[in-house]
């Protein structure tokens, strides 16, 4: 089995091709020169000096209240330009991926993250830092599909890349998401549960939410994909099943990761299997089941063909310890640390053939876990001394985190 790394921050990789906005896209602000207009049923509306955004509306104008673009046009493929969701005849089926995936594409910057920035962090900032906040929403940031109302969204976005891509995008968009769903999630702590219960039809509900993301896979066969799957979760099952939440949950995550897998094996997908990270797996006592844990479950899955299992993805802490990066802390490390930055953009440039690239998994000022001793999802390495502190719950903004992170990035934005 060949394991490859991918891992979190990266570099602009193609011009930005500009026609009409997206939903929930950004179309104007001081600095911008992308779309100014929305696609139908959008308006380009102001939301602050430094962004206004695609919103549900009944006409499509230009953001005309917003300062004119003074500065370079960004080099990041974003979401905006004209989106259809409807096609004539049948998708072109994309070949099935060689070599590394993330070569050759660009990546697509996430709308969601984009759309918080805007009404969270944006707000409370000012003059320079909310010009700098404005240019992260244009980082290429995977989406998660951590609950299955998410799926259709996903379903909307690929519209927008497949239309991206039929505009003529070079290099060709590419879309990335996480799909992290498991029943009796986040074994090992109580931050991140997940909406699944195995006591009440979580394999089932997860099955069906895995049905569900392959459906809109296979109508834009198109367009290629790469997902990672499940953070946090078949680490556990090497070194936490002591705690009885993870022992009774190890067939469920099991079964769940393996028709995820098999299910998701499609020419346009790849595939990363989360791994944890070195300051987890890497200890030599964990090594060899860790390793023999991924190969059960890449073998019981068939052996997807597509470039398909990875080994250490996210959080790398012996090059975070190096640089200033954008991190995902999974495992031992479960909190946000006082003194994380924003590092390097997405990026296939990492100096190491076995590393395939660079990129932005977990979108940077939303929360990993609440620091409140008192709420029912509370996890003690949020409120340890070196954690960012009040936290808020996890997946919920943490301004302080962001604001962190922009003041902390290097390079600078």
């Amino acid at each position: 089995m060949g394991f490859k790394n991918i891992l979190f921050a990266v570099a602009a990789l193609s011009p930005t091709v500009y026609a009409q906005g997206a939903a929930y896209a950004q179309c104007g602000g001081q600095g911008w020169t992308g779309a100014t207009t929305c696609v139908s049923g959008y308006v380009c509306t102001y939301s602050n000096p430094y962004y206004s955004q695609c919103l549900p509306g009944s006409a499509s104008t230009t953001a005309t209240s917003t300062p004119t673009a003074t500065s370079t046009p960004t080099t990041i493929i974003t979401s905006t330009t004209k989106v259809s969701t409807t096609t004539s005849g049948s998708a072109t089926t994309t070949a099935a991926v060689a070599g590394n995936p993330f070569s050759g594409k660009a990546l697509y910057a996430n709308p969601y993250y984009a759309s918080e920035i805007s009404t969270s962090a944006i707000p409370s900032l000012t003059g320079a830092m909310a010009t700098k906040a404005a240019a992260v929403a244009n980082v290429p940031t995977f989406v998660w599909l951590d609950t299955k109302a998410k799926v259709p969204l996903m379903g909307t976005y690929l519209a927008n890349i497949r239309a991206l891509n039929k505009a003529g995008a070079n290099p060709p968009v590419a879309g990335t998401f996480v799909v992290y769903d498991l029943p009796d999630r986040d074994c090992a702590a109580a931050a991140s549960n997940g909406e699944y219960s195995i006591a009440n039809g979580g394999v089932a509900n997860y099955k069906a939410y895995i049905d569900a993301i392959v459906a809109l896979l296979k109508t834009y066969s198109d367009v290629s994909v790469i997902l990672v799957i499940e953070p946090d979760s078949l680490a556990n099952l090497v070194t936490n099943l002591s705690v009885s939440k993870c022992s009774n949950a190890q067939a469920a995550y099991l079964e769940c990761t393996q028709y995820a897998i098999a299910q998701l094996n499609l020419p346009n997908v790849s595939m990363y299997l989360d791994a944890g990270h070195a300051g987890w797996l890497g200890w030599s006592a964990n090594i060899t089941p860790a390793a023999q844990l991924f190969a059960q479950v890449y073998k019981a899955a068939g052996s997807p063909s597509q470039h398909k299992v990875s080994q250490l993805i996210l959080s790398l802490i012996p090059v975070a310890m190096e640089f200033s990066l954008q991190l995902r802390m999974l495992g031992e490390i479960g909190a946000i640390s006082s003194a994380l930055g924003f590092g390097v953009r997405p990026t296939t440039n990492t100096g190491d053939a076995l590393e395939d690239a660079f990129v932005w998994i977990k979108p940077g000022g939303e929360c990993d876990g609440t620091s409140n001793t008192t709420a029912a999802r509370y996890d003690y390495h949020c409120g340890l001394a070196d954690a960012l502190q009040p936290a808020p719950e996890a997946g919920t903004w943490f301004q302080a985190y962001f604001a962190q992170l922009l003041a902390n990035a290097n390079p600078s934005f």
